[in-house]
């Protein structure tokens, strides 16, 4: 580089003795084979047990990865009552517990529940002292059966169908005259009770209130689509 414009005149001293501050790693072939001996050893000592711990089955964050399962931190305390496991006992088995999740779907509670019981189906405990085992120790022909150390797969997100022709009923549907049906419902609803709780807050004076509201109906013609607005009672 050279130089210009109004900056300062460089004046670099390279004399620091970098040969004696130079950062070496030799025997990088010896290292691997003691990492690879202590892992050994530590899993002979933990003994037959899974790789990874058991984790949930959550959806991704954002609409773009929302439709995808990964794992997540930890299993809620609900998805552990409704498995039927206890939460120090999850922490001895080999399942992440998370105190601060929290379900907000029936659908992703389900999927983690099936989760642990399927994984508690297929768990085997060695009891410490095999003439006196402990209450949810495995006994009998469970201890010499054959074993995995495979974790419980992620289910996917949405299975992927098998093309197949369109049906009948379903070239009938009409998408957008059921949308403004259903937001029109919905509406009605909502007015229905505010209403009601107008009159709760009334003393109880039932007043007879005829409201109507604007409901949205599509009729397709042959070459035109159009919107006819007709009132109707809000009766429910």
């Amino acid at each position: 580089m050279g130089f210009a414009h109004n900056n300062v005149l460089h004046a670099n001293h390279f004399r620091k003795d970098w040969q004696r501050r130079v950062r070496t790693w030799f025997d990088q072939p010896g290292r691997k084979l003691r990492r690879r001996t202590a892992r050994k050893t530590k899993a002979a000592t933990l003994g037959v047990r899974p790789i990874e711990l058991l984790r949930p089955a959550v959806r991704g964050q954002t609409v773009r990865y929302n439709r995808k399962l990964r794992e997540g931190r930890g299993f809620t305390l609900a998805e552990l009552k409704a498995a039927g496991i206890g939460r120090k006992e999850a922490r001895g088995v080999g399942i992440v517990v998370d105190h601060r999740r929290r379900n907000l779907s029936e659908e992703g509670k389900k999927i983690n529940v099936d989760r642990l019981i399927a994984y508690k189906s297929k768990l085997i405990v060695f009891p410490r002292n095999t003439s006196k085992p402990k209450k949810g120790d495995s006994t009998g022909a469970d201890l010499t059966a054959a074993t995995t150390r495979a974790a419980v797969p992620i289910p996917e997100g949405y299975p992927a169908e098998a093309p197949r022709k369109i049906t009948a009923e379903e070239r009938e549907f009409k998408a957008f005259p059921h949308t403004a049906c259903c937001s029109c419902q919905c509406q009605i609803r909502r007015c229905s009770q505010s209403q009601a709780g107008e009159e709760r807050r009334g003393g109880g004076q039932q007043e007879e209130v005829i409201s109507s509201v604007l409901c949205f109906f599509v009729v397709y013609a042959k070459n035109s689509m159009r919107i006819l607005l007709r009132p109707m009672n809000t009766v429910f």
